[in-house]
């Protein structure tokens, strides 16, 4: 089982996730923001990723440094538990329709972070009704700080892009589960490669951040 656990604590925001690659889909999260742990959930169901996740932050301030330090430490435990990415697949893509959105993930998990986001979203915060005192709005362009932290952190170029769509709801999530299924083709092991690395280079050993899980950066 390619497993990881990694711990985050800094100033603004404290998280520890345990992830397995080769999972059901099962995700359990304790996770203030409601909307992001519905997201975290589609993309854990749609990759077969199995996820464990605690987290906390500065949430007074505003949503950013939460969902930023989140996506550095997934990609972290993607880093880790990837190992030297021996018999991978290596190369992921989907093409994802929700309704009227269209949404295109695809990642090369290459050792060198890229992240190309064009989520075409509309800025305006996504209203959810806890209860009538308390709504909670989600700051819809925390998405892109999100995957740019967890491209920065996995060492992978990802592009993610919304082809036509009209819902912010439907965009955002159609891009998750479209990452979810391209991360899940990639990280899986190739039968035929299974002893190879799957590089002219010989290696995909990664010297960022994923390297140094654990350290705050």
């Amino acid at each position: 089982m390619r497993c990881a656990e990694i711990s985050r604590k800094t100033k603004e925001t404290d998280i520890t996730i345990k992830l397995n690659l080769d999972g059901k889909g099962e995700a359990k999260l304790d996770y203030p923001i409601g909307f992001m742990a519905h997201m975290i959930n589609t993309f854990a169901r749609h990759g077969l990723f199995d996820l464990d996740m605690r987290a906390a932050g500065d949430l007074e301030v505003d949503q950013h440094h939460l969902v930023e330090d989140t996506g550095i430490v997934l990609g972290q435990c993607f880093a880790r538990a990837l190992g030297d990415r021996r018999g991978i697949r290596r190369n992921g893509s989907c093409l994802f329709p929700m309704d009227e959105t269209l949404a295109r993930a695809a990642v090369d998990i290459s050792g060198r972070s890229f992240l190309v986001f064009e989520g075409r979203l509309s800025g305006t915060p996504l209203i959810s009704a806890r209860d009538r005192d308390a709504p909670c709005h989600f700051q819809t362009d925390t998405v892109e700080d999100f995957w740019q932290g967890f491209a920065g952190a996995a060492g992978c170029a990802l592009h993610l892009e919304i082809l036509r769509g009209r819902s912010d709801h439907h965009k955002i999530e159609a891009l998750f589960k479209a990452a979810g299924r391209a991360f899940r083709a990639a990280c899986e092991i190739d039968e035929r490669g299974r002893e190879a690395i799957p590089s002219t280079k010989g290696t995909l050993n990664f010297l960022g951040i994923g390297d140094r899980a654990g350290v705050p950066v």
